[in-house]
């Protein structure tokens, strides 16, 4: 568990010094490109260090029994957390290659939150948390939901200041946490594509799940009961 736990400092860590306080630094000193390619080396090699360090953990008991409505919960949020992050690929103002159009009405999962990709995170971590709650998911899933949501927050400083007026006027649109925003319910519809990618997705990440040894989820769950 102790190096269970270095390998997530080290993997929320990085990500928050190369985000924000060495970026600037770091992107001058190297180039852009070459600062990306450092960033995905290093937020790669913590993270394959986390599912080493996971594997490495003997098998611990659950602090509680989940009863089966709150996998089936579970299940629906993770649902939620797939469509969200399929929709966030799609037009992200947040993305650095997207462009922000300040007058564009927030629509799909945007009209949801504006931080779509990193709420699929952070739920990811809660409902792992709370299905299977291991001292291990505990770690990891704390790990995942604190860089999601504080990195949510980075970002909203940090394009505050690159993109200036635009996001401003995007954030007053937009809604941190999700459902909580001044977009009508009709806007919340994220279109077919979406729909049908995050079902897939979703579908595909349950199935997976014996595979890595993990309890059957979903409808798979629901099949084997």
């Amino acid at each position: 568990m102790a190096v269970l736990i270095a390998a997530c400092v080290a993997f929320v860590g990085s990500h928050f010094l190369l985000s924000h306080p060495l970026r600037a630094g770091l992107v001058k000193r190297l180039g852009a490109q070459p600062f990306l390619g450092v960033y995905s080396i290093v937020a790669l090699a913590t993270f394959a260090w986390i599912i080493l360090a996971a594997r490495g953990v003997p098998v611990q008991t659950p602090l509680w029994n989940a009863p089966q409505w709150v996998w089936a919960v579970g299940s629906m949020v993770m649902l939620l957390a797939s469509i969200l992050f399929v929709g966030s690929l799609i037009g992200n103002p947040a993305l650095p290659d997207a462009k922000l159009a300040a007058a564009r009405e927030p629509r799909g999962v945007f009209a949801v939150t504006r931080h779509p990709m990193m709420w699929g995170f952070a739920l990811w971590g809660f409902v792992h948390i709370g299905v299977w709650p291991t001292p291990a998911n505990f770690a990891i899933g704390l790990a995942i939901i604190v860089l999601a949501l504080g990195g949510s927050v980075g970002q909203d400083a940090k394009k505050a200041k690159l993109v200036g007026d635009a996001w401003k006027v995007w954030v007053s649109r937009t809604a941190f946490v999700p459902f909580t925003g001044s977009a009508p319910i009709s806007a919340w519809w994220p279109g077919w594509g979406v729909l049908a990618g995050g079902l897939l997705l979703w579908l595909i990440a349950t199935y997976a799940h014996p595979w890595l040894g993990a309890p059957a989820v979903g409808l798979w769950r629901a099949v084997s009961i």
